[in-house]
């Protein structure tokens, strides 16, 4: 064999092998392409199906009214397949200004909130706006109409117009009172004081001898009753913003042995209260609505994350009196034939 054709031989083995060569490294190439392309794949469908996650931020946790909004809040929200976690302002606004900056900064999809102030708290919501996290403001509002998406809201003026009249009507059109009032920057303590004064401030034989804030606590209505009963030991009647303060009161007056004397109104619908009534402990009450706001909430939050951005800004939910003539149908934070 001549040198030439050793070489030509010599060449097409280095041919071969570098054909071979080259084939593998395009199979391994390819390969790991569709293991990229499919691992990529698999990352797009698992940020498709993400559950998305809602923030029940609530005023407080100390008024077991407020334990059933937030916790019905959170049923509903889960029933319609979102991780809810539920934040405790404590009547804080610093500590509810934490919650939206957690909020925010968390990725959450919505929030179902109850604020501690009606003016102090625009800034949150409308930061939340602003990050793209929509709000649904539940039995508290707040002082704008363009920072939430929708606010549903208890009817507090006409619910205490009716605990007005029932008041006339069970005390009579002349006697002393006291009132309780709740937190002085939520719009729920003026509206209910107004529905209350608009039919009572009607009799002027019906005189108020004391006014004063408990912030809606049970332990603070406690001492500033047994204050005001110091200076005014032989009132007819108190009527309380809310029924943790018409608890309160009622602690206060059995201590001072006047319980069966002093007529003593609320206004939420607890049920301890209902109890209370049926006792004749406590004359009556305004039964609000909380898990139907706290339904409400959930589901106009889902349908605007569904796309339906056509929702209303205010409302309103109607209060029905509980006294003892109708007690019975009212329970579990409702009417019973309707829960």
């Amino acid at each position: 064999m001549n040198p030439i054709e050793v070489m030509n031989r010599i060449n097409r083995r280095l041919a071969i092998k570098l054909v071979c060569t080259l084939a593998i490294v395009l199979t391994g190439c390819g390969i790991t392409g569709c293991s990229k392309q499919a691992s990529t794949s698999k990352s797009t469908d698992q940020d498709t199906t993400a559950v998305k996650k809602v923030a029940v931020i609530v005023s407080t946790l100390n008024n077991p009214w407020f334990v059933v909004l937030a916790e019905s809040a959170k049923e509903n929200a889960e029933a319609l397949g979102y991780d809810t976690v539920i934040f405790d302002s404590q009547n804080d606004p610093s500590k509810e200004t934490a919650h939206f900056d957690n909020v925010i900064a968390s990725g959450y999809s919505a929030v179902l909130f109850n604020p501690t102030d009606a003016d102090g708290s625009i800034a949150n919501v409308r930061r939340a706006k602003e990050g793209g996290v929509p709000v649904f403001c539940m039995d508290r509002e707040i002082n704008t109409t363009d920072a939430a998406v929708s606010q549903i809201l208890s009817d507090n003026f006409s619910g205490c117009v009716e605990i007005g009249r029932h008041f006339v009507k069970t005390v009579g059109e002349e006697g002393t009172y006291v009132e309780l009032l709740g937190l002085v920057g939520d719009n729920n303590t003026r509206s209910r004081s107004d529905g209350f004064h608009s039919v009572v401030d009607r009799y002027p034989g019906l005189k108020m001898v004391a006014q004063q804030s408990a912030d809606f606590d049970r332990a603070k209505a406690l001492e500033v009753m047994e204050t005001i009963l110091q200076a005014n030991p032989d009132i007819d009647a108190v009527f309380c913003g809310n029924d943790a303060m018409a608890m309160g009161a009622y602690q206060a007056l059995l201590a001072s042995g006047k319980d069966q004397q002093v007529k003593i109104y609320g206004f939420d619908g607890a049920d301890d209260v209902v109890n209370m009534i049926k006792e004749g402990k406590i004359v009556a009450t305004g039964m609000q609505f909380p898990k139907l706001m706290a339904k409400a909430a959930a589901e106009y939050a889902d349908k605007y994350l569904k796309g339906d951005h056509e929702l209303p800004q205010k409302v309103p939910v109607s209060v029905e009196l509980v006294h003892q003539g109708n007690v019975d149908k009212f329970g579990d934070h409702g009417q019973r034939d309707s829960e």
